[in-house]
């Protein structure tokens, strides 16, 4: 198959994924990862364990209504649920679209500074994404990543990075897979909001000028960027309203109206606060649907109710969230409506 052979099929994906008052819940976490959130509730990883958490989360009933898409970790693609089904069925039955996370992780970058990186994983992906098609996944994540300091990012990482997300949007759309780009830029640092702008519109018309010369289909892509917040050590730090200003700011200036869909990572930010500037972005007029695509700021709170075997109180803590960030997507959400952490899920140089 081609690019030409998906081509309408990708639209017609990235608009259901982009879904007025829907986001993507990201439960993509590696194994390890996935151990530390388990680790927290006292809860040994296991493959029962992670499978048991995350069928909690994908059979949460009525989420199909607030979800739109689930991005899973290559064990949960190719998992059963405890009852037999795939967990591909589950997420089916209610709506939602199974993707898949793509990438191998980040390397060292060569020629680089120190502490940067490049996202691995080209070698044999548009044969691993026919394998991930036929399993039943219909989008993709790649997460590229990086960091504001003195000095950085350099244009080495910012142009490599590019061309990765560039060549793994191109490469999975040759196999039937909407493509999310996601150029994080981390919230480690003491700069200031104005210089987070800066850097990501430079980041982000650096993505779509590499995307260009792929031939990569906007109209069947999605966007995953951090928020345009100050570093977490910087000392002022800014509310739901600037933060919503400077990030559509720099949408509008770096973004294609092609692109259907924007669906921010919450990059560390509580509960309450990834839903209340999500919902403050959505006081502004767009070309594109502005949504989420939250990990932690969805989880956070179902982990802790879950803790290895109350479904019941998972579920429900799940629901919530969801139906606060859809409430958030279209601009409606009433801070404090929904059951909520505010604790702050910053992680220094968090990987996944």
């Amino acid at each position: 198959m081609t690019l030409a052979y998906y081509k309408e099929e990708l639209k017609e994906t990235a608009k259901k994924l982009a879904s007025s008052g829907k986001g993507i819940l990201a439960v993509d976490e590696s194994t390890p990862t996935c151990g530390k959130r388990l680790a927290s509730i006292g809860v040994e990883n296991t493959e029962e364990n992670r499978q048991a958490y995350r069928g909690m989360l994908f059979t949460t009933p009525g989420i199909g209504e607030f979800i739109s898409g689930a991005i899973l970790f290559e064990e949960t693609l190719f998992q059963n649920h405890a009852d037999g089904e795939s967990m591909v069925e589950k997420l089916n039955q209610q709506g939602i679209i199974p993707g898949i996370k793509v990438d191998k992780g980040l390397k060292p970058l060569a020629g680089g500074l120190g502490h940067e990186t490049y996202c691995s994983g080209l070698d044999g992906l548009t044969e691993r994404a026919a394998d991930y098609y036929a399993q039943g996944a219909r989008f993709a994540k790649w997460r590229a990543v990086l960091q504001i300091t003195e000095d950085g990012p350099s244009e080495v990482a910012i142009q490599e990075n590019a061309w990765g997300l560039a060549r793994y949007a191109r490469c999975v759309q040759e196999a039937g897979l909407v493509p999310i780009i996601e150029p994080e830029i981390l919230m480690d640092g003491d700069h200031d909001i104005a210089t987070t702008s800066v850097i990501q519109e430079k980041v982000i018309k650096a993505v779509y000028r590499a995307c260009e010369v792929n031939g990569v289909v906007l109209e069947g892509t999605l966007l995953k960027p951090s928020m345009t917040v100050p570093g977490a050590e910087a000392a002022e730090q800014s509310g739901p309203k600037e933060v919503a200003e400077l990030t559509i700011r720099t949408m509008l200036r770096s973004v294609p109206a092609a692109v259907p869909g924007i669906v921010f990572l919450s990059g560390g930010l509580s509960e309450e606060a990834a839903s209340a500037y999500l919902n403050e972005m959505n006081q502004f007029n767009t070309p594109w649907n502005v949504s989420f695509s939250y990990g932690r700021a969805l989880q956070h709170s179902a982990l802790k109710g879950w803790s290895g075997s109350d479904l019941k109180a998972g579920q429900a803590a799940v629901r919530a969230r969801a139906q606060a960030n859809s409430e958030a997507a279209k601009g409606e959400y009433v801070l404090g409506s929904q059951p909520s952490s505010d604790e702050k899920l910053y992680v220094a140089g968090y990987t996944y």
